[in-house]
């Protein structure tokens, strides 16, 4: 194979072929054959069919995380989650996954900034049983004072563990309350600790019946199935779940920032850590939109392997930092933020290695991009499409998160089609127009003596059993 540039290196060699298998692979669009239906009750239901395996892929998408709470009841829809497993009317608490793995299945959920999802993977004959205990607890949740106080524990326990005992997740926790300063991305996830220990039964119960309505839910199934028959079980088993009003979502967005802003925290650690953020577009149009495909292009560039420019040149030959990554993800429901996290190597300070990243973007600003890295990260956007496509899981999880943010669920081949169309001008145009430093956040971990006693790092055998 020869590249067009008629590079004879291996490396070249090896970053055409990918590219050109790559593109094989997506030669039909992957989600052409998405179905779509619509319940008299509003919800939605998307369907992809996957004929490979005898496997199918389940998941039911409500447009509710956090950034739907409102100050106090902080973490509600993450609580809520865990007592969506502690059992119906009809379902003992615990019941649900364990009726799943009899089954041969596994489940799960998770809460983000923008919507709660729950899954069930199994054989495609047991897909009217996951529709069964999903809309069961759709529409007949329990709610007792016991597992109500018991799951508050274990996401409190949670928030010890994961949050307030790693310096690093306590910095991003503070880092994002700076960036934002309106919107309520700002609030974390998981709620914060005053909020969880004042929480009540109340608070879960309102959430639930405020946002788990079928008019606010969608239903993806992925797999060994026929759309049909998929769409006669949802309306089987959702269609008589009435729907309900839902609040009005008023919009939220942040002010223009005007000036650089610094979250410093001292903790217990061995080296610093750097976050550096600049506000940027979140992705609106998946065809017309440009901005966000550049700003994709240019974290791939920044951050995306071992041969991106922050890698390359801050870790391996100025070995300033142990390691040094950018992320910019562009499908959310609120505003996006192209996010840098780098680790100082000892001996460097992150002041230094902050400056070191800005003269990385400035030079992306001033003199742009070459061919070969911009043909990278093309390579790599395509190849990261195809691998998804080898789960029936990955796949839902994709046309949901598309949805959930207002965009069209089928739209993955264009996204690809789109970044491939990226040119090296587009990517410094936006290098030039978001990363000023009155748009420019900067999270610092200062490390302090590291306690003689750490906690233990076992998760609490309350968390384990969770599910």
């Amino acid at each position: 194979m020869r590249s067009p540039a008629g590079a004879a290196s291996f490396s070249h060699l090896v970053l055409w072929a990918v590219l050109a298998v790559a593109r094989t692979c997506l030669a039909a669009p992957v989600t052409a054959d998405l179905h779509r239906h619509q319940l008299d009750n509003g919800m939605e239901i998307l369907v992809k069919e996957d004929h490979r395996a005898p496997v199918v892929a389940s998941m039911v998408w409500y447009r509710a995380g956090s950034m739907d709470e409102v100050n106090g009841s902080t973490g509600v829809a993450h609580v809520l989650e865990h007592m969506m497993f502690r059992g119906t009317g009809s379902l003992a608490p615990g019941q649900f996954s364990r009726t799943i793995a009899r089954a041969g299945g596994r489940d799960n959920a998770s809460t983000g900034h923008d919507y709660t999802a729950y899954f069930q993977q199994l054989h495609r004959s047991q897909l009217p049983l996951a529709l069964r205990l999903e809309a069961d607890r759709m529409a007949n949740l329990v709610f007792t004072e016991a597992e109500f106080a018991r799951e508050v524990r274990v996401v409190m326990e949670e928030r010890r563990l994961r949050t307030e005992d790693q310096p690093r997740s306590l910095l991003y926790e503070s880092f994002l309350a700076t960036a934002y300063q309106a919107h309520p991305y700002r609030t974390p996830i998981i709620g914060w600790m005053q909020d969880l220990e004042n929480m009540t039964l109340a608070d879960a119960r309102t959430w639930y019946q405020t946002w788990y309505a079928p008019n606010n839910a969608a239903l993806v199934v992925v797999g060994d199935v026929q759309a049909a028959d998929v769409f006669a079980e949802a309306q089987r088993w959702f269609g008589g779940i009435a729907r309900r009003a839902l609040p009005e979502r008023k919009a939220q967005s942040e002010a223009p920032q005007r000036g650089i802003r610094r979250a410093v925290l001292s903790a217990p650690a061995e080296l610093p850590y750097l976050l550096m953020g600049w506000h940027v577009p979140a992705l609106r149009d998946l065809g017309r939109d440009w901005e966000p495909y550049a700003l994709w292009v240019l974290a791939a560039a920044l951050g995306g392997s071992d041969a991106s420019r922050l890698a390359r040149d801050l870790v391996r030959q100025q070995r300033l930092a142990l390691s040094a990554d950018a992320s910019y993800d562009p499908v959310k429901r609120g505003p996006a933020l192209f996010v840098v996290s780098a680790t100082p190597a000892k001996g460097h300070s992150a002041e230094a290695l902050e400056a070191a990243v800005r003269a990385q973007i400035e030079a992306v600003a001033e003199h742009g991009i070459t061919a070969e890295e911009l043909e990278r990260t093309r390579v790599q956007a395509v190849a990261a499409q195809v691998y998804r496509q080898d789960s029936v899981l990955g796949q839902a999880r994709q046309i949901g998160m598309l949805h959930n943010a207002g965009l069209p669920p089928d739209g993955s081949a264009l996204q690809v089609r789109r970044l491939q169309e990226v040119t090296a001008e587009q990517v410094q145009a936006v290098a030039r127009k978001y990363f000023a430093d009155d748009n420019l956040t900067v999270g610092t971990l200062r490390p302090q003596p590291l306690a003689a006693a750490a906690r233990a790092g076992e998760i609490d055998a309350t968390l384990r059993e969770h599910r």
